[in-house]
């Protein structure tokens, strides 16, 4: 029980962490990204191209979802110019899984000081810089966490048995992923928390892929509870992507075995490996629908929106 309270702690420091990152980023930037997003979205590639910039900047393409949920709501942004920013974020997001594996545990406790004093400070932009800092050095401490943690955990009996089971079905990890970021709130947390157990050899590759998949389908969550008071184009919005993450899992289902088996040609550690297969996923797929974009609008349009 001990260890799964810590195991729980570290999640919500990783939680905790990402959202001061995210408010500090936001703080330097929000208005700039609002004004970029409200008028360089004209077309598909527009908006496919500002949902990368935007996402990798903020750290969370659920973040990016519900202002885009709320711009629609505003009148800011249209249904269709949502499709192009809903592609983006799923490649933005891909680069926080890149940066998590990054090697700074020798850093961590300078940037924890550093980033302590500069959000005590009363300059705004000071303080958001402090709050970068300090969310940096919180997501890098909780990931060390899960490796730590991730031994001890796993020769627990419900532990042990939950891995051997999931590395035994690739549809049941595809739901637990999906599960466990709907209560999260968080897929990046989760990915953390997949190579945590990888590095500690106790969750194969293929499972941990399954897994991440399944994150993608469980971050549509936070979308869609933004949209239900939010007015109908911004519910078409949430749909839309949860269609289109629905799908790609699907596309891409059948072949986790082929990632996972050529994912060692990428890289070395196999935490490095995951964050790559994750870019690879999300850019094909996004990329096999960019130039249906307005389409695919309007099948949302059809299935959803019926009179």
């Amino acid at each position: 029980m001990l260890l799964m309270l810590l195991f729980i702690l570290f999640i919500g420091m990783f939680i905790f962490g990402m959202t001061i990152l995210r408010t500090g980023l936001f703080n330097l930037s929000a208005g700039s990204l609002k004004l970029w997003m409200a008028r360089l979205t004209a077309s598909p590639m527009k908006g496919f191209l500002i949902g990368i910039l935007v996402t990798a900047i903020l750290q969370s393409s659920s973040a990016v979802m519900v202002i885009t949920i709320g711009m629609i709501s505003a009148r800011l942004l249209t249904f269709p110019q949502s499709i192009g920013i809903i592609l983006g974020t799923n490649i933005g997001t891909t680069f926080t899984a890149e940066f998590i594996t990054f090697d700074i545990d020798s850093i961590l406790l300078p940037l924890s000081v550093t980033g302590a004093i500069l959000i005590a400070l009363n300059n705004k932009r000071v303080r958001s810089a402090g709050m970068i800092i300090f969310g940096i050095a919180t997501v890098f401490t909780a990931m060390r966490g899960f490796k730590y943690m991730a031994t001890p955990l796993s020769v627990t009996p419900y532990i042990d048995n939950l891995l051997t089971f999931l590395n035994d079905s690739h549809l049941f990890s595809v739901m637990a992923g999906a599960i466990i970021t709907a209560v999260i709130q968080s897929s990046t947390a989760v990915v953390g928390m997949l190579m945590g157990f990888l590095i500690a050899g106790h969750l194969s590759l293929v499972s941990a892929v399954a897994i991440m998949f399944g994150a993608n389908i469980g971050t549509c969550v936070t979308a869609y509870i933004a949209s239900i008071t939010a007015g109908r184009e911004a519910r078409l919005a949430a749909y839309a992507h949860i269609w289109l993450n629905v799908l790609g899992v699907a596309a891409f289902f059948p072949f986790i075995k082929i990632l996972a088996d050529a994912a060692p040609l990428t890289a070395d550690d196999i935490d490095v490996q995951l964050a790559h297969i994750s870019v690879f996923f999300n850019v094909v797929s996004s990329l096999i629908i960019l130039p249906f974009a307005e389409r695919f609008g309007q099948i949302i349009l059809w299935i959803h929106d019926r009179k």
